[in-house]
């Protein structure tokens, strides 16, 4: 079961500090979280699994947990520390040191789900569809674009074709979050 260790807290708080605007919280996402996410993703739809902005990687552990095999998620992560933590304790996950808003080395409809940490409030409106819209294209047809957030709308609203809702409201999350899911109809 995913869990935040003492290490992870604190490399997660110098991350913090690091890079403020990259970070989307105060702490890593809790345990309920983390599973509230990783239940958008079906591990049965083949296909690679991205994800954004995988922080401690308690997310990407989630999805493990969940059935996503461990070679099929690729992970994005800009702070070099987070990357090498994801790498250290998930070996067989592929971690990619870089801009998660750059998707440009994805095949289009080809992913059976991306999950999104990255702190989206903190990017303008534009850059932020850009990314959901970039991602969509990528996502095979009715599959996930899972984001968190902590602030009470989604981080833009559904673009055309495109259903959005509000799957979790996580309490057990300091602060408490929300998980919306965008999919092409």
């Amino acid at each position: 079961m995913a869990s935040n260790s003492a290490a992870q807290h604190l490399d997660f708080i110098k991350g913090l500090f690091a890079h403020p605007k990259n970070v989307a919280a105060i702490t890593p996402s809790s345990p309920a979280l983390a599973r509230a996410i990783a239940e958008q993703v079906d591990p049965d739809v083949s296909g690679p699994v991205l994800e954004l902005g995988p922080g401690t990687g308690v997310v990407t552990e989630a999805l493990i947990e969940r059935g996503i095999a461990p070679e099929r998620i690729t992970a994005i992560e800009f702070d070099p520390e987070f990357a090498r933590m994801v790498r250290a304790r998930l070996p067989k996950v592929r971690v990619i040191e870089g801009d998660a808003f750059d998707l440009s080395f994805v095949e289009h409809a080809s992913l059976a789900g991306v999950v999104s940490g990255l702190p989206l409030l903190n990017h303008p409106v534009e850059r932020r569809r850009t990314l959901i819209e970039d991602a969509l294209a990528r996502l095979k047809p009715g599959a996930p674009f899972v984001q968190l957030s902590y602030g009470t709308r989604p981080p833009i609203p559904a673009p055309r074709g495109v259903e959005l809702t509000r799957a979790a409201l996580v309490l057990m999350n300091l602060p408490p979050a929300r998980v919306w899911v965008y999919r092409r109809a």
